[in-house]
Formats: structure tokens, C-alpha cells, sequence
């Protein structure tokens, strides 16, 4: 995905993740690159595979990135 935004490139590995349908998924800076618009395209695509059955990692040094994810607990 060489020269794609990288808004894109995130938003596939948002997708990727909806085909896989795994039982852990592990986010490690997922926010890497990202604007504040970006980021929040793509908090709404994780938040919407969020479930009872799925348990999510999420690894960030943004602040605003755990809070637009609705984290159930958040350790900084």
C-alpha cells in the first residue's frame, strides 16, 4: 500500500480486521500518522467491531486515541 494516505491504509486494516473476525485483536499505534479527522474515521470502524466476544490491545501515546475508543479501562 505504498503511497496511499495514510487514512487509507489504516482504514484497511480496519477492514482486514472485520474479514478476520478474531478473538484478540492487538492495535499497536494505530494512530500513527494520523489527524484528528482520520483518527476519528477510524476509532468509528473499531468501535463498530467492538462485541462481547472480541477483546481488544490497544497501544498508544496519544491520549484523545484511548478516549475516542471508549476503552473499558485505561492505564497511562
Amino acid at each position: 500500500m505504498k503511497g496511499f494516505p495514510a487514512v487509507k491504509k489504516k482504514r484497511n486494516e480496519i477492514l482486514q480486521l472485520a474479514a478476520l473476525n478474531p478473538k484478540l485483536a492487538i492495535l499497536d499505534e494505530t494512530d500513527s500518522g494520523l489527524d484528528i479527522d482520520a483518527l476519528k474515521i477510524v476509532s468509528e470502524g473499531v468501535n463498530r467491531l467492538r462485541n462481547p466476544d472480541r477483546s481488544f490491545i490497544l497501544v498508544t501515546h496519544i491520549r484523545e486515541c484511548s478516549i475516542t475508543l471508549r476503552p473499558i479501562l485505561c492505564t497511562f
